[in-house]
């Protein structure tokens, strides 16, 4: 076996959980989960990801890997009035859609029917919110923060995989060094689970797990599937659904965000530089759950550690991390000339943060995007 295959796992496991473990835990904080609720919840995402994706790459034999929905946490991290209890209920909702997304064909048509500007634009109005919070960090610390925007710029010309864990990693000495670091436990955290007993509000339910759910499939599963076909594989897609959702609903009492098919670190382990031949890139996904499984035994230590950093710092993280994905979802958004005002609205409203019936921006930039394309597609008839 190729060391690349065995490398390029490793890297695409520190990539996913690096880049993207501050908003996990921004969005724990938001529904006011304890540390211990918010180490359970990475723990649990962790041997998600590492049960899900040896899985799938056995059964299949194609490098197939899982990862959590980064816009479904920035979508919880940016929600209000939600508690631990109503967001695991909006999560095993999310589980139960996509479990029967895998088993109803036409449910699954239906989904990537969904006009796609409406969905990005949806997205970029949820990640709107934390790419631009970097800078309100940065006014008020500008010594902590304008430097590693610096860094972020610089980094991502040499690698736009390494660049996130490069403000990470800096980010973090940065703040020692300034004194900006909050106490620390005493010893190193054990890796515990805690389960929370889920409560199902409507409100919580259309508002968040609705909406948890189309960001999942449109900017998660959907170019995941399109990653696998770029590097000529035949995407199994009601066996990556049902995985994947099985994983959630498992992982979901214990205070996990939904799983899906990984998207960007998917191409890590797709391409030829894992391996020449593309039948023994498979293999990748074992050590990609190898992988997961260590961090999973560190969760709760890394978990204490951002919990102890400054504010900013986390904003900083979660929203530089986020960056790229803006990018992507605006583009688009405003890609299809013709959907390009419903897409503009549907941005406004979800990244508004209006709260309506209890219903978060979310669900009501959706329905917005989706109203006014069917007026302007009636009145051209």
């Amino acid at each position: 076996m190729r060391s690349s295959v065995i490398t390029s796992a490793v890297v695409a496991a520190l990539v996913g959980f690096g880049g993207t473990l501050a908003l996990i835990v921004a969005a724990s904080q938001a529904v006011g989960a304890t540390p211990a609720q918010t180490s359970s919840a990475v723990i649990g995402l962790c041997l998600s990801m590492a049960a899900s994706s040896a899985f799938l790459g056995w059964r299949h034999r194609i490098p197939i890997i899982t990862a959590w929905s980064t816009p479904g946490a920035a979508l919880i991290a940016g929600s209000h009035g939600l508690v631990i209890e109503t967001a695991v209920g909006a999560f095993l909702l999310a589980g139960v859609l996509l479990l029967v997304t895998a088993a109803v064909k036409p449910l699954g048509a239906l989904v990537q029917r969904l006009p796609v500007a409406i969905a990005a634009a949806m997205l970029a109005g949820v990640l709107f919110r934390f790419c631009t919070a970097v800078f309100t960090a940065g006014q008020v610390d500008p010594l902590l923060v304008l430097p590693l925007v610096l860094l972020f710029l610089v980094a991502r010309r040499i690698s736009p995989f390494g660049a996130v864990l490069a403000v990470l990693v800096i980010g973090i000495a940065l703040a020692f060094f300034l004194g900006r670091v909050g106490p620390l436990p005493a010893g190193i955290p054990l890796p515990t689970v805690e389960l929370v007993m889920p409560r199902f509000e409507l409100q919580a339910l259309i508002g968040i797990g609705l909406p948890l759910y189309v960001v999942t499939m449109a900017s998660q599963n959907l170019p995941g599937f399109a990653v696998l076909q770029a590097a000529g594989y035949k995407p199994p897609a009601p066996s990556i659904l049902a995985v994947t959702a099985i994983a959630s609903l498992v992982t979901a009492p214990i205070g996990s965000l939904t799983s899906n098919l990984a998207a960007i670190t998917a191409s890590i382990c797709t391409g030829p530089d894992t391996h020449p031949d593309p039948a023994k890139r498979w293999p990748a996904t074992s050590f990609y759950a190898l992988s997961y499984l260590v961090l999973a035994a560190g969760g709760a230590s890394v978990v204490a550690l951002i919990a102890a950093l400054p504010p900013g710092l986390v904003a900083t993280f979660a929203g530089l991390a986020l960056l790229g994905p803006l990018v992507n979802a605006l583009g688009t958004a405003m890609a299809d000339a013709p959907r390009r005002f419903p897409a503009v609205l549907t941005l406004a409203v979800t990244a508004s943060g209006v709260s309506l019936l209890g219903i978060g921006s979310a669900f009501w930039g959706l329905v917005a995007g989706l109203v006014a394309l069917g007026i302007e597609h009636t009145g051209r008839r």
